[in-house]
């Protein structure tokens, strides 16, 4: 039975990773999903001429128009999908001020997951695996515990976690960051973020998922050497190539039928990584 796989950020680095591994799995139709035509275009005959087949859905998560469009042809294409790696992310530059990014990064890394989770949860097939790609920041021990209830994902809805986000880009845009106790990196509270809407939507889903055999969870592919990486750590010797980060990544997005673990959580390299409270 054909698979229907989309992958968000799928032009380069561990997105283009990750497409090329679905592309290789038997009876799978994958869709790279790019924001640039372009770029999109030349990611997708680069895995041509590996002897791929990629398709290409050109997706800003940005746009919550857009990505709902995306979801509903997909699902009126062929029913509905099986496969969603929510991937896209903003990249964040040393030399320019949090205040001066924080919102597209929280637009496009926070709200975009949410939109997609939004418009992608409803045509999910019977054995469907939804994944995020976060990070192992994303856990309540990156924040102060003073912030910590305001990721409650035992109560709060997915209203409240875009709330918290929107509230956090505010509070850097004004400089009370600091004084409220966030940390000076943004990407790490944009991480807590994500796992805490993927945790929000797997607990909504959960009676429905057990019994529709689909799995959603966040995953941290550890640290990857690529372009946007680079910046940030002076020692990249450890990091993996997107190729190897990719394959703990797909096999959160590929587990078999009957699987009831892992649900709702963050995993890295095939184990649960707490969330904390």
């Amino acid at each position: 039975m054909t698979k229907i796989a989309i992958v968000t950020g799928g032009n380069q680095g561990l997105g283009l990773a990750l497409v090329r591994g679905l592309c290789r799995l038997p009876d799978h139709v994958v869709y790279l999903a790019a924001r640039d035509r372009q770029r999109g275009l030349a990611a997708v005959r680069s895995l041509e001429n590996e002897g791929l087949a990629p398709r290409l859905e050109i997706l800003d998560v940005r746009d919550t128009e857009a990505v709902q469009a995306c979801a509903r042809t997909l699902a009126e294409r062929h029913g509905g999908v099986d496969v969603v790696i929510s991937n896209a992310a903003a990249r964040i530059g040393r030399d320019v001020p949090n205040a001066d990014q924080v919102r597209p990064f929280v637009d496009t890394n926070n709200h975009g997951t949410q939109r997609m989770i939004d418009a992608f949860g409803p045509v999910l097939n019977d054995g469907a695996r939804f994944v995020v790609v976060a990070s192992a920041f994303g856990t309540a021990a990156s924040l102060d515990p003073r912030l910590r209830d305001r990721f409650d994902v035992a109560r709060a809805s997915a209203a409240d976690i875009t709330a918290v986000m929107d509230a956090y880009a505010a509070a850097v845009e004004a400089g009370r960051d600091a004084e409220e106790g966030w940390p000076a990196w943004i990407n790490p509270p944009s991480k807590v973020g994500q796992v805490a809407a993927t945790k929000v939507f797997a607990r909504d889903l959960a009676e429905e998922a057990e019994r529709r055999d689909i799995l959603v969870n966040a995953a941290c592919p550890g640290l990857v050497d690529t372009d946007a990486s680079r910046p940030w750590f002076d020692d990249m010797s450890g990091a993996a190539s997107p190729d190897e980060a990719a394959v703990d990544v797909l096999w959160l997005a590929t587990l078999p039928a009957g699987m009831r673990e892992p649900y709702g959580e963050l995993v890295q390299y095939r184990k649960v990584l707490p969330f904390g409270g």
